[in-house]
């Protein structure tokens, strides 16, 4: 837990990319200051800080999508969070599964 004091909360906030613990897809990308991080490792569930509301965020909160943590690593600079996740329902706020379900490029095999 010593780690956990090598994270970079740079200008108070930290990149969070959430992932799908048993297929490996990547869900999201949201971010977190000091206190959703704190939030998510007391609580288990995914807490992110939200920009554009200026406040924090528990993912799942309003839509019951919650998503439940299953581990917490960080990049090797101290400034990225990867949290793998069992997700409940869609992650996306559109209703789908991820995020990241516009392709704009694929390699033609």
């Amino acid at each position: 837990m010593d780690s956990i004091k090598e994270i970079q909360f740079n200008k108070g906030l930290i990149p969070a990319i959430i992932q799908e613990q048993c297929s490996g897809e990547v869900l999201m990308l949201a971010y977190m200051n000091e206190e959703s991080f704190k939030k998510t490792m007391e609580t288990g569930t995914t807490w992110f800080f939200s920009r554009s509301r200026n406040k924090l965020w528990n993912k799942g909160e309003t839509s019951g999508h919650f998503q439940y943590v299953k581990s917490i690593s960080f990049d090797c600079d101290g400034d990225t969070i990867l949290i793998k996740v069992e997700q409940v329902g869609a992650a996306c706020h559109t209703g789908n599964k991820t995020c990241f379900y516009r392709e704009i490029w694929k390699e033609k095999v």
